[in-house]
């Protein structure tokens, strides 16, 4: 069943969300790998990560209501983790890696 999305979190969601989904799937793929092992392309990455990717390919109208909470969680982990403003700026290997993980990459604009 979807769930109501209202505009504010949907614009921010896709403001904070600055990487594409393919962006996104390369990276958390990338991520996994590993020199023994590495898991399927659709089951690599942070759990949160997977879902972000899984918000991008929906339409507005198939939000249900999971994926709203993911939206809130993202935007509140963006914004914890980053200026107001969201300028371009690298930052630490973790920290950028920990953002490009819920499709927010810190030295690439957002969009507007």
């Amino acid at each position: 069943m979807a769930a109501h999305v209202d505009d504010d979190l949907w614009t921010e969601f896709h403001r904070v969300v600055n990487m594409t989904s393919r962006e996104l799937a390369d990276w958390l793929r990338t991520r996994e790998a590993g020199t023994e092992t590495e898991p399927l392309p659709d089951q690599a990455g942070p759990a949160t990560g997977r879902q972000v990717l899984s918000i991008l390919g929906k339409r507005r109208s198939d939000v249900n209501d999971s994926d709203v909470e993911v939206m809130r969680d993202v935007v509140d982990r963006v914004h914890a983790a980053r200026r107001d403003d969201l300028e371009p700026v690298a930052g630490d290997a973790g920290w950028r890696q920990g953002l490009m993980s819920l499709g927010h990459d810190p030295v690439k604009p957002v969009r507007d």
